[in-house]
C-alpha cells in the first residue's frame, strides 16, 4: 500500500491535514493507495466507487440524495459543513451514499436554518466522514484513471485495519452490472402533497390537484416530487417494480420516471417491459437521469458506463431545439448512446463538458426525457421549465 495524502501542517493551519494529530480514517483504493484523514460521523468502514462532486453548496441534498447509493462521494469545494445541517434540506429519509470526503475540518455552522452541525448529523445518517485529505490530487486521480473502488475507514481510536479495507476494495466488483433501484425504491404506493419551500413560509401543500401523475420511484428525490406537486397535481409514488397494467389502472393523466442509481442495463431488465407497455399506452412520459436512460432502453437505445461521470451543479447543457444554453445540476455515472437511437428518436440536448447525450423526444408521441436534474436541488434554476413543459405536454394530450 502507498500513502498518497502528502499532506503536512501545523495546527490550526487551516490546511488539509493536521500532523499534530494522529489519523482516524483512511480512503484506501482497490490499488492500495491509502489517503489519511480524521474521521467523522459514524465509525466503521464502507466500500464503494469514489466520485467527486463540483458543487459548491448543497452538500446535505447531495449526501442524501439517493443517486449516490453505492458511491463514496468526494466535494472538490474546500469548505464542507459551513452551514449546518436542519430537517428541511433532506432529499431522502435515509441516505444510500457509502461516505464522505472533505479537505478541511468543518467548522461550527454559520447559518440560521443551522439545526445541528455536520459531525452529529453525519452520525444520526450513519454516514463516514473523512476530512484533511488533499481532495485535488484524489480528484486528479479520478479523472486520469476513472473512478475507482475505495473503502472509507473511520476507528475513534486511531486503529485503521487497512490491509483489510485494500483487500476488501479490490474484492468489490463496482457498479457497472449493478442494480441499486430496488435497494432505494419505495416498499409500497404513496400520495405526495408537498410543494417546494419558500423562504419566511417553509413546505407548502397541494390542496385543489387538477391532475394526476405517477411517480415511478428509482430513487426519487423529494424535491422534483415537491415541483410535480407544486404544479397543480396529485402525485402517487410507486415502486420501480410496479407493472405497467397496474400503473395505468390508476388512470394517471401522466407518468414521471424518477432519477436513481446503479447501471441502468441491470435496472432495465424489469423496467424495459413496463416502460416499453407504458410508451405504447400513450400517456404522456417525462423522465430524468436514471429514468432518462431507462426510456432509452425501452426505445431501443443503449446505455454505457462513463470514466467519471458528471455530478455537479455547474453543468453545461444545450437545447439543440433552441440553442439555449443552460447551466445543470447533474449526478449520472452512465450515459445514454445517441448512436443508437431508431428513427423515432430525436436527441434534444448535449453536454458542452463533452458532447454526451442529455436529452431524447419521440416523435410523434408525448415522451420527452432529459439526463440532468431540473428541479436543482442543490444547483441553478435553468432548466425548471421542463416541469412546465411536461404539463403543458398532458394538457395538450388531454
Amino acid at each position: 500500500m502507498t500513502d498518497q495524502s502528502g499532506n503536512a501542517a501545523s495546527p490550526g493551519s487551516g490546511a488539509p491535514f493536521n500532523s499534530a494529530r494522529e489519523p482516524t480514517g483512511a480512503l484506501v483504493l482497490s490499488d492500495g493507495a491509502v489517503f489519511r484523514g480524521i474521521g467523522l460521523g459514524a465509525e466503521g468502514h464502507a466500500v464503494g466507487e469514489v466520485c467527486f462532486v463540483t458543487a459548491m453548496s448543497g452538500y446535505q441534498e447531495t449526501l442524501t440524495d439517493p443517486s449516490f447509493a453505492g458511491q463514496i462521494v468526494t466535494f472538490t469545494f474546500p469548505h464542507i459543513g459551513i452551514v449546518g445541517a436542519n430537517a428541511e434540506d433532506m432529499e431522502t429519509t435515509t441516505p444510500a451514499a457509502r461516505g464522505v470526503i472533505m479537505r478541511m475540518d468543518p467548522t461550527e455552522p454559520s447559518n440560521f436554518r443551522a439545526a445541528e452541525s455536520i459531525d452529529p448529523w453525519l452520525k444520526r445518517m450513519n454516514l463516514i466522514g473523512l476530512a484533511g485529505l488533499d481532495t485535488r490530487r484524489l480528484t486528479r486521480r479520478i479523472r486520469a484513471g476513472g473512478a475507482p473502488t475505495g473503502v472509507i475507514v473511520h476507528a475513534a481510536d486511531g486503529n485503521l485495519d487497512l490491509a483489510r479495507a485494500a483487500a476488501e476494495a479490490a474484492g468489490w466488483p463496482g457498479l457497472e452490472g449493478m442494480d441499486l433501484a430496488k435497494s432505494v425504491t419505495c416498499a409500497a404506493p404513496y400520495a405526495w402533497d408537498t410543494t417546494p419551500w419558500a423562504l419566511g413560509a417553509g413546505f407548502g401543500r397541494q390542496t385543489a390537484p387538477k391532475r394526476k401523475i405517477v411517480a415511478i420511484d428509482y430513487g426519487a428525490k423529494h424535491n422534483i416530487l415537491r415541483h410535480l406537486a407544486g404544479r397543480g397535481n396529485a402525485v402517487e409514488v410507486v415502486p420501480a417494480t410496479m407493472s405497467a397494467e397496474a400503473i395505468l389502472a390508476r388512470k394517471p393523466d401522466g407518468v414521471f420516471l424518477s432519477n436513481g442509481p446503479g447501471d441502468p442495463a441491470a435496472t432495465g431488465r424489469y423496467a424495459t417491459p413496463i416502460l416499453q407497455a407504458l410508451v405504447r399506452s400513450g400517456v404522456p412520459i417525462f423522465g430524468i437521469c436514471l429514468g432518462h436512460q431507462l426510456l432509452a432502453q425501452a426505445l431501443g437505445a443503449k446505455t454505457a458506463k462513463m470514466a467519471i461521470g458528471h455530478r455537479g451543479a455547474n453543468q453545461p447543457v444545450k437545447d439543440l431545439d433552441t440553442g439555449r444554453v443552460e447551466i445543470t445540476s447533474q449526478n449520472h455515472g452512465f450515459a445514454v448512446q445517441p448512436a443508437s437511437f431508431g428513427a423515432d428518436i430525436v436527441e434534444t440536448h448535449v453536454s458542452l463538458f463533452d458532447g454526451s447525450n442529455e436529452g431524447l423526444r419521440v416523435k410523434d408521441r408525448p415522451i420527452f426525457s432529459v439526463q440532468y436534474h431540473p428541479e436543482a436541488s442543490p444547483g441553478p434554476h435553468d432548466s425548471r421549465h421542463l416541469f412546465d413543459r411536461f404539463m403543458s405536454v398532458i394538457d395538450d394530450n388531454a
